[in-house]
């Protein structure tokens, strides 16, 4: 699903890795990335499977902007190739993607993380609920802001619907993860809501430093 020169420009995320995020690291002295190090997140654990890079940021934008939902299928692959032994050990009951505001939805015609989740849910057996976590905030491109902005533009964007989530360990798919505000933002209404635990799985992530 890939040719050799493409996937010789791509950075699989290996250890050392924050026991937190799993951001890479560059040494195995620290157990925590600069960020997990100086905040609470909320969500319990998460793995990705690429480093966020110029190869990586052009290969995604193609994906979610250019309609190459191919890319779906190399990227569900790695993440089960990569991440799969973590995915194991949460024993997570449900998957939910990410939601995009409806308008962009519409925009876009899919959403990246949805395509994701539907993906892992078929090859690993367990549930996508895609209709829980609902966006009701048109939110500004996270990229754009920086760690206060971003937590300020996610306040109040995600909500659920029913009064009690059925899944307890949930595990939230994204595209990107770089300072954790979404996923933070998601696990807090999921955790009022009646969850226990919450994972998330991202296709690429930041380095930790």
């Amino acid at each position: 699903m890939i040719c050799e020169p493409c996937r010789l420009r791509l950075h699989p995320v290996t250890e050392p890795l924050c026991k937190k995020c799993g951001k890479p690291l560059s040494t195995s002295e620290a157990e925590y990335c600069l960020d997990c190090g100086r905040k609470k997140h909320l969500y319990t654990r998460g793995r990705a499977a690429f480093e966020y890079d110029s190869s990586m940021r052009e290969s995604i934008s193609r994906f979610k902007y250019k309609n190459r939902r191919e890319y779906g299928d190399f990227y569900v692959q790695e993440l089960l190739k990569i991440c799969g032994c973590a995915i194991s050990s949460w024993n997570v009951d449900v998957l939910i993607p990410i939601p995009l505001h409806k308008s962009r939805r519409r925009a876009r015609g899919f959403n990246q993380a949805e395509l994701i989740a539907r993906g892992l849910g078929r090859r690993l057996h367990i549930p996508v609920a895609a209709d829980y976590l609902l966006r009701t905030k048109k939110t500004k491109p996270q990229k754009e802001l920086n760690d206060q902005e971003r937590k300020s533009n996610l306040k109040n964007a995600f909500h659920i619907e029913k009064d009690n989530l059925e899944f307890k360990k949930i595990l939230l798919i994204d595209d990107i993860y770089t300072t954790g505000s979404t996923i933070d933002a998601a696990a807090a209404v999921l955790l009022e809501h009646g969850a226990e635990k919450v994972y998330f799985l991202s296709i690429s992530i930041g380095r930790g430093y």
